[in-house]
């Protein structure tokens, strides 16, 4: 069951309260038995735990990941590598991506 937070717009008296989903949302508050007792608005207390779920999997999605490995020199393209940090040492995994060549542009064309 959840529990929801409650406070009182009259006295300012804060509870926790647990209750099933179906349950009524509570109105008078138990201090000043007002009917001014109002539920919250409160961040979900949740961590996702177990293989495959990691705390940096969705911090940062626009960042790039850093090289674990420097390029050789000569090499034609670069390639990036991304290991896991969490995971152990003897079953990190690497990845390696090179970047697909783009285009060139084409000119426009005169009217």
């Amino acid at each position: 069951m959840p529990i929801y937070a409650y406070k009182c717009e009259s006295c300012g008296f804060a509870k926790d309260v647990l209750q099933k989903i179906s349950d009524p949302v509570l109105s008078d508050c138990p201090a000043c038995e007002q009917p001014s007792f109002k539920k919250q608005l409160t961040a979900a207390g949740f961590q996702l735990k177990g293989t495959g779920w990691y705390a940096t999997d969705f911090k940062g999605a626009g960042a790039a990941p850093t090289p674990a490995v420097a390029p050789a020199v000569g090499d034609a393209a670069p390639a990036t590598a991304a290991v896991s940090s969490d995971a152990p040492a003897s079953s990190a995994k690497v990845e390696t991506t090179t970047p697909a060549a783009t285009p060139a542009p084409k000119p426009a064309a005169q009217a």
